[in-house]
């Protein structure tokens, strides 16, 4: 699961170069972890993102 809950980022595509410039796809996955937070007045499970919560968009339930 790399899709956060809170923000919505997800994966994202490109392309890797090689040194000789042979390209092939490849994906950077975001940082998502699955927390527990307090969501409209309850706690539950959600996956959320290291930039949410660093920047607390979301309260951390105990």
């Amino acid at each position: 699961m790399a899709k956060c809950d809170i923000c919505g980022k997800g994966v994202t595509f490109g392309i890797k170069v090689s040194h000789s410039h042979r390209r092939s796809n490849r994906t950077w996955k975001p940082n998502v972890q699955r927390v527990k937070a307090i969501i409209d007045g309850t706690p539950r499970h959600i996956h959320a993102c290291t930039r949410c919560l660093r920047s607390d968009k979301i309260t951390r339930a105990i």
